[in-house]
């Protein structure tokens, strides 16, 4: 079931299923700007990466000397979020833990997604709390596929800082340990296929909090993640789309010794604690 928000310009389609947004239109002169989801290419828009983010080694961990089977990106996506509270311009989805999710993440949980849309932004809050007598290990991510219906080379990205960023290479879904250097030319990065023949570009760190997409040098979409500590940038080949995607969390290395508490960049919350992270996609 898709959920309708809207003020005078903009509207915004979540799906309660995965809590995954699919539409955010400026209604006046009908652009989308969330990729449509053809599974030509890619059957998504936008789905949310809990409790982990990236692939784990064989996908799985151990936990309490019992393994545990987790498919990338792990199952939020999945499932059926619950709507707790609804407004014309906001909506708030839970998911709380359930048979099936105990199978593949032993451990009592809720995830909040908030969607507040404003003048000309939308801003998603994730709210996660520790419910387990325990402490509880996890990952938070967003994967936002931007639309870029013309042809990809006009677009580029502009970082909030000039920065020489390094990409973390992926090799069946885990750091392979070699990296690359991608140098920015006043901010500026422009785009192209070959950026991504290796997979998505993962930075583990980096010092721009902010991402606009231009159009041919002129800005119309910013994402903003000032709470977020990793940033992964993705397409496919020919795809009319890019990811501009934040992270709290990101795959395992090939060296992964399967303990999720030894994961590299994994959150943990203490029994009956709570989390909350925000980034927002901003109309320019």
């Amino acid at each position: 079931m898709n959920i309708q928000l809207e003020n005078k310009i903009f509207s915004i389609s979540i799906n309660t299923k995965g809590a995954e947004l699919n539409s955010f239109k400026n209604q006046i002169v009908n652009k989308e700007y969330i990729w449509e989801g053809n599974p030509e290419f890619w059957g998504k828009h936008s789905p949310i990466l809990f409790p982990i983010v990236g692939g784990l080694k064989n996908d799985s961990y151990s936990y309490n000397d019992k393994k545990y089977n987790l498919s990338r990106h792990g199952f939020a996506r999945d499932f059926e979020f619950e709507i707790i509270e609804k407004t014309d311009v906001s909506v708030i989805f839970s998911l709380k833990e359930n048979d099936e999710t105990l199978q593949k993440y032993p451990f009592h949980f809720e995830l909040q997604i908030k969607y507040v849309l404003t003048e000309n932004k939308l801003v998603i809050i994730y709210h996660i709390k520790n419910n387990s007598k325990a402490e509880m290990p996890f990952n938070i991510g967003a994967h936002p596929a931007l639309s870029l219906p013309k042809n990809f080379t006009n677009y580029s990205l502009e970082f909030e800082n000039q920065e020489e960023l390094i990409t973390h290479e992926l090799e069946n879904n885990l750091f392979s340990g070699a990296t690359r250097t991608i140098a920015l030319d006043k901010a500026n990065l422009p785009l192209n296929y070959s950026l991504f023949e290796k997979d998505a570009l993962v930075f583990k760190t980096l010092e721009s909090k902010s991402v606009k997409i231009l159009d041919n040098g002129n800005p119309f979409l910013k994402v903003n993640y000032e709470d977020f500590s990793s940033l992964g940038i993705w397409t496919i080949k020919n795809a009319p789309f890019i990811c501009i995607e934040p992270w709290i969390g990101f795959a395992d290395d090939m060296s992964s010794n399967g303990n999720l508490f030894d994961k590299k960049n994994i959150q943990i919350l203490e029994e009956n604690s709570s989390f909350e992270a925000s980034f927002s996609i901003e109309i320019l």
